[in-house]
């Protein structure tokens, strides 16, 4: 299983990551994504599948020296991370909201259940590609994924008041568009 974001899953469904991935024979999950380290993922499976995972690693470049600070984080983050997820999807959930107040902008914040929020931009004229650049400029990070959708993602260092900043910003775009 490819599970970059399976412990944001499992907050948003209520459950367990063992319950999650029971079925699968291997998984891996990102450090980074949801959990907040500053790099790195996690590979688990049997000791074989490890073993020869290993090699390729190795064959393809992929090993580091001296990793004992990162490996520090990736450990804080499996300790602490999980149990605060669910701020970044109420953070997601209060953005999605704001910008389901915003004309032009079409999302239905009941669809966001963890820390991604895409959402529709087509009716206000501009492709999301340029509305990004314009984010961006101004300190907010967004993404385009198809001409007039943007996507967003809350984490551990959005906080209400990023939140509430970008949610301004893009207000103040979308009014300067009429």
């Amino acid at each position: 299983m490819d599970g970059a974001r399976v412990f944001n899953a499992a907050v948003a469904l209520g459950t367990s990551v063992a319950e999650l991935t029971r079925g699968c024979d291997s998984v891996m999950f990102c450090l980074s994504k949801g959990l907040g380290a500053p790099s790195g993922s996690m590979l688990l499976g049997p000791v074989e599948f490890i073993e020869r995972a290993r090699v390729y690693r190795k064959m393809f470049g992929g090993g580091m020296r001296q990793v004992g600070v990162l490996a520090a984080a990736g450990l804080v983050a499996l300790q602490e991370s999980p149990q605060i997820l669910h701020r970044d999807h109420e953070n997601a959930k209060h953005l999605a909201e704001g910008l389901a107040e915003i004309p032009g902008i079409t999302i239905d914040p009941r669809n966001v259940a963890t820390n991604i929020v895409i959402f529709d931009v087509a009716k206000t004229g501009q492709p999301a590609a340029e509305i990004c650049r314009f984010l961006v400029e101004r300190g907010v990070l967004a993404s385009p994924t198809e001409k007039f959708f943007i996507r967003m993602v809350t984490h551990c260092d959005v906080t209400r008041e990023g939140i509430e900043r970008a949610l301004t910003t893009m207000a103040s775009l979308v009014r300067s568009l009429n």
